[in-house]
């Protein structure tokens, strides 16, 4: 009976404690949104000249806005950079777009490849190997398809590249567009995945996005290129592990990345997270059992109970302060990200919150229970560490 009392007790205490984890990365999140992002581009001294960046796009298929978004990346105020589209499919419908964009921008160093290199199981890795292998500038971005730049952004992402750092990454976030779809997806990223996401930087834990990341080449070159990374799906993860095993450092820019992709439908932002969890889930497997009692809804029943059994405190007010709370901490979150007025009402807010916190439980279940990947043309079987294989269709 004693081995069952001092068992409770362990459980009510570890709850208890990481209930004020959770809150405090509320805090670091907070602050640290507001200290880095949205910051106003430093003056620049112009006998100081900037260093060239090869942009590496690769693309597959197309977007209603895939047009908007490339072109953002013609229209950049930074001095010295290089546009390199990769397409694998010499019959991919955005050869279109990426031509009379280098067209109407003639004054723009821009190339397009089209190639099917395969150099391993990640398809983006393969895209844009050719791309690579041409770059001229000591700089690589990455940059996704869906990704809309702003006038300055090259310039913001270049200043945080300083001397002792390897990698300047960009926080996910999205652009306004209509839509309860959209409206969920932005309450996602501003809220649950930039709680995640600033809190690690705060404390310098690798926690980096491929959809946009500026990086050295010759660290890269270093150890074998991008091709060593080809056995990854999560590319982006071992890219900064790279860096970061060598005594580099990785930091984000004061501008999110601003995502532009058309999103039609609730199941297909659910399928993306639900891919996210499952390389998560393979590349550090300790997160199976820590992120879902990490989430809201549970996180506030373990507190609950753990309040009322440490201190006989009525565990229905814990419930209702932790939501409210809770609710509240993440829409001065999303506030923060947006750096303005959001394209929404505070009860569009309240319904993507609540669908977001309810239905994280089904998607972590979908990720451990279908733990094979589909991704652009291919599926895939995830193995332990995060490399990858290919699963072949049968005929």
């Amino acid at each position: 009976m004693a081995l069952v009392i001092y068992s409770l007790y362990g459980f009510a205490i570890f709850f208890f404690a990481g209930w004020l984890f959770v809150w405090l990365m509320h805090l670091m999140a907070i602050f640290n949104g507001k200290m880095k992002l949205h910051k106003k581009t430093q003056a620049l001294n112009p006998e100081i000249p900037l260093p060239g960046v090869s942009i590496i796009k690769p693309l597959v298929g197309i977007d209603p806005n895939l047009s908007s978004n490339l072109e953002s990346f013609f229209t950049m105020k930074y001095s010295l950079f290089e546009l390199l589209f990769c397409v694998h499919d010499e019959k991919d419908p955005s050869i279109k777009i990426v031509m009379a964009l280098i067209e109407k921008y003639p004054h723009i160093d821009a190339k397009l490849f089209i190639n099917n290199v395969k150099v391993g199981v990640n398809p983006k890795i393969n895209n844009m190997q050719p791309g690579y292998e041409a770059a001229k500038y000591d700089l690589i971005l990455i940059s996704d398809s869906g990704i809309k730049m702003r006038e300055d952004t090259l310039l913001d992402m270049v200043l945080t590249m300083k001397e002792d750092v390897a990698l300047v990454h960009q926080m996910p976030f999205t652009c306004d567009k209509k839509g309860f779809p959209s409206t969920l997806e932005k309450v996602y990223f501003g809220t649950a995945h930039a709680r995640i996401y600033l809190s690690a930087d705060f404390v310098g834990i690798n926690c980096p996005t491929g959809m946009s990341a500026l990086m050295r080449k010759k660290l890269l070159d270093d150890v074998g290129g991008i091709r060593a990374f080809g056995q990854y799906l999560a590319e982006d993860f071992f890219f900064a592990k790279s860096f970061t095993d060598r005594g580099w450092k990785i930091k984000i820019s004061s501008q999110p990345a601003w995502q532009n992709c058309e999103l039609h439908d609730i199941e297909s932002f659910q399928n993306r997270i639900a891919r996210w969890a499952k390389l998560r889930f393979a590349m550090v497997p300790w997160t199976i059992l820590f992120e879902p009692v990490s989430e809201c809804l549970a996180l506030g029943v373990l507190a609950a109970w753990s309040l009322n059994f440490l201190f006989q405190v009525d565990p229905f007010a814990v419930y209702l302060f932790h939501m409210l709370s809770w609710f509240l901490l993440d829409y001065v979150l999303l506030c923060i990200v947006q750096n303005g007025s959001l394209p929404f009402t505070k009860t569009d807010f309240v319904i993507a919150w609540l669908f977001r916190e309810t239905f994280a439980y089904v998607l972590f279940s979908r990720a451990l229970l279908y733990p094979e990947i589909k991704w652009r043309t291919g599926t895939y079987r995830l193995k332990w560490g995060g490399t990858a294989e290919e699963i072949k269709t049968k005929l």
